[in-house]
């Protein structure tokens, strides 16, 4: 299945957020053309490191060697180079665009329209065209011209104020979660926008901040109330108003959830003390989140005292969501991921081969199967001929004069 097989996207996208949106409309099917700058790239294409044919090296050996950052998150599109600060460029911009559904870009704000290819543009010679913009602080606003990667992000939405222990600084989650998070919501609205064209004839210019993204997510808990009643923002890897959270048996930890009055009477019974159940501290959810701490305790008191297995089966037994809590290694060699083809093996489109590391598949089975496998990223304009022959009508001499140029 290859649900946006239909769909052509144009994508002058760098380093994480723009790249991870232009991996998934490939993976369903889109077809995906990477506009990259001519002898350099993505910035990402020269971080090792990078794996060919031979393995993988600390030094790129040949064009067939990729950066594994890039073919973790380019899979499936198609690299042309050009340069957009020439006219030919923009030309040729222009023209794929015309033949587009979608253009991607997560340039800083602006940086588009100074080249005379913002939405305005492309909407001139394709007025249905759906036209996204990712940047950190958005497209307007007093922080919009901030340069802001996602650290800066994680730090200026409030997230990194409520993670980290309730007696540490502020801590980053420990993956560029704004990077990759706000690509999904940025898909959403594509697919929205593209559902009302079909309605109205109409494109839209979507506009996806980063921050706007976070501390929507934020917000989702209540942080407010709790701000009011006293409660820490920060409670490390525990729940801010209950018993949710890590415990250590004699040899691991493990995590539980306690989010209800219900599953605090399994979690009770489970581990054998039920006349938690009836103390006052612990009587109903909200005296519950008064008193996190004591009833973490009192779990933990029992917890301990038994092994990770142990404490997993007890748990299991009195329907307690339980896990435990692992390592990176243990999650790659899961068998569970490669039977729902959530992990795939990691491909090079330069010489068409498998790589010895894996790279996420899509999360989302459909009709009970993963979405087929995408081509490797690939080598930079390794698709030039085949794409500005295409859609602009260059030939071979053509391209000739455009590398000659300095177009592509």
């Amino acid at each position: 299945m290859r649900p946006l097989s239909d769909l052509r996207v144009l994508a002058v996208t760098v380093f994480l957020a723009g790249p991870f949106l232009s991996m998934t409309l490939a993976r369903l099917g889109a077809e995906v053309i990477k506009v990259e700058i001519p002898g350099r790239g993505d910035p990402v294409r020269g971080n090792g490191p990078f794996a060919g044919p031979d393995g993988i090296h600390s030094e790129q050996r040949s064009e067939k060697h990729i950066a594994t950052r890039f073919l973790k998150r380019s899979q499936g599109v198609r690299s042309v180079t050009l340069n957009l600060r020439t006219e030919k460029g923009r030309e040729l911009f222009l023209e794929m665009a015309r033949q587009s559904d979608v253009v991607l870009e997560n340039l800083a704000p602006g940086s588009m329209t100074r080249l005379g290819l913002g939405y305005d543009d492309v909407a001139a010679v394709n007025p249905g065209v759906i036209y996204a913009s990712i940047s950190g602080y958005g497209q307007t606003g007093p922080y919009a011209d901030q340069p802001a990667h996602d650290p800066q992000i994680q730090g200026m939405s409030g997230l990194m104020d409520i993670n980290g222990e309730p007696d540490g600084p502020p801590t980053r989650v420990g993956f560029y979660i704004g990077d990759l998070v706000t690509p999904m919501f940025a898909s959403t609205a594509i697919l929205a926008a593209l559902r009302e064209k079909e309605r109205t004839g109409k494109g839209a210019y979507l506009d996806v901040s980063m921050m706007d993204t976070l501390t929507s997510l934020m917000l989702m808990e209540n942080l407010e109330e709790d701000l009011a009643a006293g409660i820490p923002l920060r409670a490390g890897n525990n729940s801010r108003s209950g018993p949710t959270g890590q415990y250590h048996a004699s040899d691991g930890a493990i995590i539980i959830t306690a989010a209800s009055d219900d599953q605090w009477r399994r979690l009770c019974n489970a581990i054998g003390t039920p006349e938690l159940i009836e103390d006052e501290r612990f009587a109903r959810y909200q005296i519950r989140s008064e008193n996190a701490e004591p009833a973490r305790t009192e779990v933990q008191k029992r917890i301990g005292k038994m092994t990770r297995a142990e404490a997993l089966e007890c748990l299991s037994a009195g329907d307690v969501p339980c896990a435990p809590v692992r390592t990176v290694p243990e999650i790659l060699t899961d068998p569970h991921f490669r039977d729902r083809g959530a992990l795939r093996p990691m491909r090079n489109a330069a010489y068409n081969g498998e790589v010895d590391e894996v790279v996420a598949g899509f999360p989302v089975l459909f009709d009970g199967q993963p979405l087929p496998d995408v081509p490797g990223a690939p080598a930079l304009g390794q698709h030039n001929a085949e794409v500005f022959g295409e859609l602009c009508g260059v030939d071979e001499e053509g391209l000739a004069k455009l590398r000659d140029d300095g177009v592509i």
